[in-house]
């Protein structure tokens, strides 16, 4: 099965009619335990309005956390490489004293 889930906004000419999020009916194979935790999570501790927005809040942060990933390692690399490093030194130097700011 194929799924999207996609935000559209209703716009009439130049009016913004309502914004509307299509959700995508999908089916995984999940442990006993996750199932249990996501219901505690909804029900008990009442992380989010739902079961469906609880597992909604986990990509999120799981992704959020990837992207942050590589972003560190591409500032990283950026570190490390001369011409990048030249270049910051030459911002750095535009700006003189780093506890100055500029007038």
């Amino acid at each position: 099965m194929y799924a999207a889930d996609v935000d559209l906004t209703l716009i009439k000419g130049r009016e913004i009619l309502a914004p509307v999020n299509v959700k995508v009916k999908r089916t995984y194979n999940l442990s006993e335990s996750t199932i249990r935790r996501v219901r505690e999570l909804a029900g008990k501790y009442e992380v989010a309005k739902s079961q469906d927005a609880v597992v909604e809040l986990a990509v999120d942060r799981i992704y959020a956390e990837m992207r942050d990933r590589e972003e560190a390692g591409l500032w990283a690399g950026a570190a490390e490489d001369p011409e990048f490093r030249a270049e910051m030194s030459g911002i750095a130097a535009d700006f003189g004293d780093k506890d100055a700011w500029p007038r």
